[in-house]
C-alpha cells in the first residue's frame, strides 16, 4: 500500500512539474529571441505541443497571447534533412507571421554552408504561413544543401500550418461594404 501511494505521488510531482512554465535559461532565451516583446510564456501544452508567447499583462489579467513556439521535428517528425532531422525552434505570430527560425541541430555532412548560416533562417522572418515556401523562388537555396534546405523549408512550412490551423483563430472577413484587407483575401 505505501508503494503505490508512494509511486502516485511521484506521477503527481511528475505531472505538475510538465505542466509548469519553461524554466530552461536556453530554451527562455530562445523563446524570448522568438518574441522580444513577450512577458511570459506558457509550458508545452495542446495538440500539437506548443509554447504560448504572452504579452505583458494588465490589471490581474493574462497578457494577450503574440504567438505560439513549436519544434519542427515534434510537429513533423519524418521530415529529415540529407543526413537526419532537423530539430528548429519557431515562433508564429497570431496574425500567421513568422518571427523566427532558430536552427538547433542538425547532422549537415558537408561542413558549415547550408542551413547553419544566420542568413538562411533570418529569411524566414515575417514570411506568411500562406506562403509557397518554395525553395529557389520564396527560399533562397545554398550550392549542394538542397535536400537539406528543401526539408528544413518543408518542415517549417508543414509545422507552421498545423500549429496555426490549431491555436490560431481564421483571419476575419471584411464586414459588408468594405473593401478586402490583404489578411482576408490571401490564398
Amino acid at each position: 500500500m505505501r508503494i503505490a501511494t508512494l509511486a502516485i505521488v511521484v506521477l503527481l510531482l511528475a505531472v505538475g512539474a510538465s505542466a509548469q512554465a519553461p524554466t530552461d535559461a536556453e530554451l527562455l532565451g530562445q523563446l524570448k529571441k522568438l518574441f522580444p516583446a513577450a512577458a511570459t510564456f506558457s509550458p508545452k501544452t495542446g495538440s500539437p505541443a506548443v509554447y504560448k508567447a504572452f504579452g505583458p499583462a494588465a490589471d490581474g489579467k493574462e497578457g494577450e497571447v503574440l504567438g505560439v513556439a513549436y519544434w519542427t521535428t515534434e510537429l513533423e517528425p519524418l521530415e529529415r534533412g540529407f543526413d537526419g532531422p532537423i530539430k528548429m525552434l519557431v515562433g508564429l505570430s497570431s496574425k500567421g507571421e513568422l518571427t523566427g527560425v532558430i536552427v538547433t541541430d542538425h547532422r549537415e555532412p558537408y561542413g558549415y554552408f547550408s542551413v547553419d548560416l544566420p542568413e538562411w533562417p533570418k529569411q524566414f522572418e515575417g514570411k506568411s504561413i500562406r506562403d509557397a515556401f518554395k525553395v529557389g523562388t520564396d527560399v533562397d537555396a545554398i550550392t549542394r544543401a538542397t535536400i537539406t534546405v528543401t526539408s528544413a523549408s518543408r518542415a517549417i512550412r508543414n509545422a507552421s500550418r498545423k500549429a496555426a490551423r490549431a491555436h490560431l483563430a481564421p483571419p476575419s472577413e471584411a464586414p459588408a461594404g468594405t473593401a478586402p484587407t490583404a489578411a482576408t483575401t490571401a490564398p
